[in-house]
């Protein structure tokens, strides 16, 4: 290594998620030394999370030499208050209200940067994924929650309020079902995967797995099926208003359902049914950069904050 790619450091990623923590160790030069995953352990709280987190920093710190610098970046879902320096609007509900960076820092004796996982992910995509080559660029992820980020001309935009992009919280229906934000119809309650096995639920005393009712609905379970129609048609009409408000140049989409087949078929007439234009033009791109496309956004926000 060169005395300026050691000046550099290498830097460490975290995606914090609601099913699993990746991290990734990625050299100066953007080669990945080191990586590994785990289930997040959601049942045991905000202080299993937080040891879980710092044990993972501490194993990629473990592969550096002596002298060797690093950044630090997590990608969370959900984001720090400015005043307080609290985690606020995270689906992984433990987290609100507690001071994630203040902690790590504490328990790692180093400076982390903690940003939006939407963010992270967006990033990666526009810098060496699907939104590459595109000026205004939506990324969207649907798993366990929903969310979204807005990079422009390679720029991820947080806003004043460090909300830009949180889609998953704008509420379309009112008498719709209750949001852990307090709202009623949020986006996430409709196209999330835990919103859709909420929902499923909910009307027949019976919890399926999103996989599950994907699978079920394919082989043409009459309940499943109607779960599964009901999700395609909330995808096109959360995604059809968002392009409608934004007209974004791309749409990249992200997170576990990005897998399913018919989001990219069913899903986007239905996108073009909605959104207020009769040739819609927009391209809707499955992401390049797979699942660990946050990782390597928080990997980059941690070394360029």
């Amino acid at each position: 290594m060169t005395d300026s790619a050691r000046d550099r450091g290498v830097a460490i990623g975290i995606d914090l998620g609601g099913t699993k923590i990746e991290m990734i160790l990625i050299s100066p030069d953007g080669a990945v030394l080191f990586r590994e995953r785990m289930p997040t352990p959601r049942e045991e709280g905000y202080r299993a999370i937080l040891a879980a987190v710092a044990g993972m920093v501490d194993h990629a710190v473990a592969q550096l030499g002596p002298d060797e610098t690093f950044t630090v970046g997590v990608g969370i879902p959900g984001s720090l208050d400015d005043n307080t320096g609290l985690v606020r609007n995270a689906n992984s509900t433990c987290l609100i209200g507690k001071p994630l960076k203040t902690d790590l820092e504490l328990m790692l004796g180093h400076p982390v940067q903690v940003r939006n996982d939407a963010d992270c992910f967006t990033l990666a995509e526009c810098v060496s994924g699907a939104g590459q080559g595109y000026g205004l660029v939506f990324g969207v992820i649907m798993g366990t929650g929903c969310g979204g980020g807005i990079c422009y001309n390679g720029v991820v935009r947080e806003g004043p309020h460090r909300i830009s992009g949180e889609w998953g919280h704008y509420s379309v229906d009112p008498q719709g079902a209750e949001c852990y934000c307090g709202n009623r119809g949020c986006v996430e309650t409709l196209i999330s995967g835990s919103g859709v096995e909420n929902a499923y639920c909910r009307e027949h005393d019976m919890r399926l797995s999103m996989d599950q009712i994907v699978i079920k609905a394919r082989s043409g379970d009459p309940r499943c099926s109607m779960a599964f129609e009901r999700f395609l048609d909330d995808f096109g009409r959360c995604l059809g208003g968002l392009i409608s408000t934004l007209d974004p140049d791309a749409v990249v989409l992200g997170g576990g359902l990005s897998n399913i087949d018919e989001i990219f078929t069913v899903g986007i007439d239905r996108v073009r049914h909605y959104a207020f234009h009769n040739d819609l033009r927009t391209p809707i791109l499955k992401n390049r950069l797979g699942d660990s496309a946050g990782v390597f956004g928080a990997a980059w926000i941690g070394r360029n904050p």
